[in-house]
């Protein structure tokens, strides 16, 4: 049986309320800060939980590969992680894997995947401003990665990551070897992102939902460029305005925001995702 909407008629008619003092407003209140550490860790974790699920609609998961990381709050040193061998799209807090500078899990009794140990590690390591990193196996990551090359700013979108994305081009097989790890950290410094030649794309930030949206956002360009490139020519953003635009548009205010439209949506469909 259709549903009938019911509409009230004299609602409907009466006048317009305006705000009698109406103001421009182009942004979002500023969010109270999480007074507490345990507040703050429960923060991270749910949207850890949340970007596995994003990234199972997004077509991110991909066999056994694939790894978010969230510095945790207190240890800081310690990382919480995913699993091996839960499909991201089942993924709850109480899943994660709380792991320290060894690689050891203080927190969980599933499998650790060691390449998230060798990569993330080494990230969290070199740079403390780093709280998360992101790196799955993403179908247009992985293809623009085999031409070993940076990608070109084509499009305001990807002006978020002009002269902001490292290009590691020493690929040696699986990283398992944390040697291999602190190479890639080397490379990607303080950028957002990194082009792992013949592997795929990571991105990295000082939220989880920025390295998150990044790493959306990431294989968006990706996929943008080669469409371009398949098609024709392509014609790059001048040096001048893609710069400006990257201050206009790079910062990770924008990217919390994006972030947490989805979130919003993703939580009222799989609240268990929160257990």
């Amino acid at each position: 049986m259709s549903a009938v909407l019911s509409i009230d008629r004299n609602a409907a008619q009466q006048p317009l309320k305006l705000n009698p003092n109406p103001q421009q407003k182009y942004w979002f209140d500023p969010v109270p800060p999480r007074t507490t550490v345990q507040a703050e860790r429960r923060h991270r974790q749910e949207r850890l939980a949340g970007a596995f699920r994003l990234f199972a609609r997004f077509g991110f998961a991909q066999g056994l590969a694939g790894h978010i990381t969230a510095r945790d709050p207190e240890l800081t040193d310690h990382f919480w992680v995913n699993p091996l061998g839960i499909h991201f799209s089942r993924i709850k807090v109480s899943d994660l894997l709380l792991v320290n500078s060894k690689g050891e899990t203080v927190i969980g009794d599933r499998p650790l995947n060691k390449a998230a140990f060798a990569i993330h590690a080494a990230i969290h390591e070199h740079n403390p401003k780093i709280i998360a990193a992101a790196h799955t196996h993403s179908t247009y990551g992985k293809a623009w990665s085999t031409l070993g090359r940076k990608l070109d700013t084509l499009t305001q979108d990807s002006c978020v990551f002009h002269d902001d994305v490292a290009l590691f081009d020493d690929f040696t097989g699986m990283v398992v070897d944390t040697s291999e790890g602190d190479r890639i950290a080397h490379a990607l410094g303080d950028k957002k992102g990194a082009i792992l030649k013949n592997h795929g794309i990571l991105t990295a930030g000082p939220t989880v939902e920025a390295a998150a949206w990044w790493y959306i956002a990431l294989d968006n360009a990706c996929h943008t460029q080669l469409l371009a490139e398949a098609a024709g020519k392509p014609q790059p953003i001048d040096e001048a305005t893609a710069r400006h635009t990257h201050s206009q548009i790079g910062g990770p205010e924008g990217a919390i925001h994006s972030f947490d439209s989805l979130y919003e949506g993703l939580v009222e469909a799989e609240p268990e995702l929160l257990l």
